[in-house]
């Protein structure tokens, strides 16, 4: 059975875009694979500074996996700031590559442009990502079409430390489902917290319907694009073929699509609401324990190879 690695950061509430392109698929799939389910608090260290919206967010989004119906004892849930090796091993790969090799990251470029500050830690990013896939000699990572370069920088950590000490680390493959779109926000962006564009996972009805509600309708040929494109997520295009023709009331478009996420998210939240912090709890000490005694013998053998066990 193949490896599998993914993970969410716990830098903020979830939204329909993060359902769709992480959390179901990985729920159709995670058991026909050993898998692996990361919690990446570190990562979120890059942009968030709040400690207490960390420690809720880290429960939180763990919560959210279980409620979209992943089972904690088919794979491993754990909390990457649990398991030191990440860091480690990260600095030692940040020792293989060049400056102008993470200047080319898109992710690091696009979140500065957005606002956010160029931190080393931001900008060192991908080899923390790379060491997270590769301490486990992950077979594959599934990622959306414009994450595919993440998967390029780990193969290359991956290429550099085999070749400078030995066979050592797999070259992970990307897992893309074409059946998979880019989910676009309420403004037509990409749906994405940083951009404060997104309708909320588990948020309550009020909170989708507000969301929702301010999806923008503005198109050349009087169909609202965006607002069709976010509601192609949740039935049938052929479904709203009618609807979506029939003198475009946007107003009744977005009440239909309000009904239809929550449709879709009731059950899911009801299910999250009886789950406890101490359930959570629970559930990141075994996994991480479990990601802790591979990642060791992992990283003893990485530090045997670069000269620093004695």
């Amino acid at each position: 059975m193949q490896r599998l690695l993914t993970g969410l950061q716990s830098s903020g509430a979830l939204h329909i875009g993060n359902y769709f392109g992480v959390l179901k698929p990985f729920s159709e799939m995670y058991d026909r694979y050993e898998s692996y389910l990361m919690v990446a608090d570190y990562h979120a260290v890059t942009s968030l500074r709040d400690p207490e919206a960390l420690r809720q967010n880290i429960l939180n989004v763990v919560k959210d996996y279980v409620a979209v119906g992943v089972d904690s004892s088919k794979c491993v849930i754990f909390q990457q700031s649990q398991v030191q090796e990440h860091t480690e091993l990260a600095w030692v790969l940040e020792c293989l590559v060049s400056v102008p090799f993470l200047e080319l990251s898109h992710a690091y470029k696009d979140k500065v442009a957005k606002g956010l500050e160029a931190n080393a830690g931001l900008f060192n990013y991908p080899m923390l990502m790379a060491s997270d896939i590769l301490l486990y000699d992950t077979d594959v990572v599934p990622v959306g079409e414009d994450q595919r370069q993440h998967l390029e920088y780990a193969r290359e950590a991956a290429s550099k430390f085999n070749n400078a000490y030995g066979q050592t680390f797999k070259e992970p493959k990307e897992l893309i489902s074409k059946e998979i779109a880019i989910i676009p926000g309420t403004d037509g962006k990409k749906m994405s917290k940083s951009y404060g564009n997104t309708i909320p996972l588990f948020g309550t009805k009020d909170e989708i319907a507000k969301a929702v509600m301010s999806v923008v309708t503005n198109s050349s040929d009087g169909k609202p694009e965006i607002l069709h494109a976010i509601h192609g997520n949740f039935r049938p295009i052929a479904e709203l073929e009618a609807p979506y023709t029939k003198g475009n009331n946007f107003k009744e478009l977005k009440e239909m699509l309000v009904e239809d996420v929550e449709a879709l998210v009731a059950p899911m939240r009801e299910k999250r609401n009886a789950i406890t912090d101490e359930d959570v709890k629970a559930v990141l000490k075994t996994g991480s324990d479990t990601a802790r005694e591979y990642a060791s013998k992992k990283m003893a053998d990485v530090k045997n190879k670069i000269g620093v066990s004695l």
